[in-house]
Parts: C-alpha cells; structure tokens; sequence
C-alpha cells in the first residue's frame, strides 16, 4: 500500500474513532443534555440558524474575491454551486477533499482546476488565520477554564499572521509550493486589496458563527456579558483549532471540547454540551442547505451535464452564465 493510502486509511480512522468518543459522550450525558436541549426556544433556533446561514454568505463574499483576483470571476449563482457543494467535502478526513470536490464543479464552468485549487487551499488558510486571530480574545478564559498551555501557540498566529498576509509574502508562498509540486505558475498574483477583503468577509462569517452560539448560551440562561467572550471570540478559537487539526473531519471532537471548557463558566456542563451539540446540529444543517441550494443551480444550468458532454466531445465547457 502506497504512503498517500496509509495516510488516506489513518485519517478515516482517526476520525471515527473521535467520532465514536463524541457519541459515547453524548449517550453518557444524554439525559441531562437533552433536558437543557428542550429548554432552547424556537425563536433562539431560528436566529441561531439564520446567522450561522448569513457565516455561508460571507464565506462566499470571500471565496469570490480569491477566484476573481486569481483571473476566473464568477457570478453569484455559479460562485454558490461551486463553494457549496465543495463545502461538504471537510466532512471527510482530511481537509483535501473540499478542494478536489471545488475543483471538478468549478470545471464545468471552464475554470482552470489549478486556479480553483489555489483558492480553496488559501480560504481554508486564510480563515483559520482569522478565526485564530480574533479567537485569542478568548485564550485567557479557555486557559483559566483548564485548557492545556499548548494553546498558548495560537499567539504564534498574530506576527505569522500578519507577515503571511502580505501579497509579497503570500504570492512568494504560493508559487514555491506550486513549482515544488511541478505546476505552473499563477497567470495573476494575489492583490492586497483581494486578501483584505477576503479577510474582511472573513472574520464576518466567524462574528456570524460566534452569534449563533452566544444566541443559543443566552436562551439556556447565561449572562450576556460573562457569555460575550468565550461564546462570540470562544467558538472562533475552538474551530479555527479543529481546522488545524487536518486529520479530523471539519474538526469534529476537538472543537466540541475546546468549547465545552469555554461555555462551562457562564453555563453548567450540561448546558454547555447542548449546546455544543446544538450547533454541530445547525452547521451541519446549514452546509447541507447551502449545498442544495448550490446542486439545484447546477442542475437547472444542466452544468454537470455540459462538463460532461465537453469531456466526452474534448470540447471546453461553456463560460459561467
């Protein structure tokens, strides 16, 4: 068996196993969690999903000023079907599979798959980068909560940070990786304004994020105030970690403990698990509706068909609409 499959067969295992330990958890717990779960009201549901929905919006804000900058802008429409679909891939092991998914659905609208590579690989650097940056507001209250001092890494991403987004830096970065795996160089270098852009869109989504848990920890009773900081700028830190962590599927298990110790200062452990447990719900819930809205696009559009007929006829696809 080759290094790629070995690697391929630990990431698999590695996640479910976690995935195992987080039901077990759950099972363990599931009296009490699902007794604080049947206390959230419909109306902190329903804006906690609508916020974790308008995250998507601006993901794709960002995403969109990658691709547009790197020579291949695409409307709405199309732009929503590509990153969409491509979204659910982080739910496989291994943080590769989005890009690939982007990549091929990005084709049917004639869009070299190199150039949608590179902006799926710089939107999930680039958004960990910013959800660790705005996450280190809540260090000090996941350490004081009995988070290992490991974390203290994380203040490593403000100077790494801010050097890495520098277009010099960044397209120097880009294009030593890509002549290090024998590819062709970029037709159009990353601009300044593209990055701050796609950071402004950015730290929008994980503000966005960070509301849709501080909606569903002030409607189980936490203090608005106490709650603020690890809630908001907690949940960007706890994810962005899970982002790191490559093995695991859209870092599941380590973003769940990591936010657990965060919300057990403003709510009991048993509330602090529902709602975890709550918002895996609604951003699992939302990917899958993103993804259907972007999979309707494409089947109206007959793109994949047109991706087809092309491949088969070794004729390019046709443009985006």
């Amino acid at each position: 068996m080759t290094r790629g499959r070995w690697l391929v067969v630990v990431r698999v295992v590695v996640g479910l196993l976690v995935l195992a330990a987080v039901v077990v958890a759950v099972v363990r717990n599931w009296d009490a969690v699902s007794a604080d779960i049947a206390r959230v009201s419909a109306g902190a549901l329903a804006l906690s999903s609508a916020l974790a929905l308008l995250s998507l919006v601006f993901t794709l804000i960002g995403w969109r000023a990658l691709m547009a900058d790197l020579g291949s802008p695409l409307p709405l429409g199309p732009a929503s079907g590509v990153l969409f679909i491509g979204q659910l891939g982080k739910y496989v092991p291994g943080s590769v599979w989005t890009v690939v998914v982007q990549a091929e659905v990005a084709s049917a609208l004639g869009v070299p798959r190199q150039r949608t590579a590179v902006a799926g690989l710089l939107s999930v650097v680039l958004s960990a980068l910013a959800g660790l940056g705005i996450g280190i507001i809540a260090l000090p209250a996941l350490l004081s909560s009995g988070g290992d001092s490991s974390y203290l890494l994380v203040l490593l991403v403000v100077p790494l940070g801010l050097a890495v987004l520098h277009p010099r830096v960044l397209n120097a970065i880009i294009a030593r990786v890509l002549r290090r795996f024998r590819r062709p160089e970029l037709e159009h270098p990353l601009s300044g304004k593209a990055i701050t852009v796609t950071m402004a869109a950015f730290l929008a989504a994980w503000l966005c994020l960070g509301l849709h848990v501080f909606t569903l920890v002030v409607d189980l009773g936490g203090s608005p105030g106490q709650s603020i900081v690890p809630a908001v700028f907690g949940y960007a830190l706890a994810a962005a970690i899970g982002m790191v962590v490559v093995l695991l599927p859209a870092g599941i298990g380590l973003r769940e403990a990591v936010l657990v110790l965060l919300l057990t200062g403003p709510l009991n452990k048993s509330a602090a698990g529902a709602v975890v447990l709550l918002s895996r719900f609604i951003i699992t819930g939302s990917d899958v509706v993103a993804a259907a809205v972007g999979w309707l696009y494409d089947r109206s559009h007959h793109l994949m068909k047109a991706r087809r007929d092309a491949a088969a006829g070794d004729q390019p696809p046709p443009p985006a609409p």
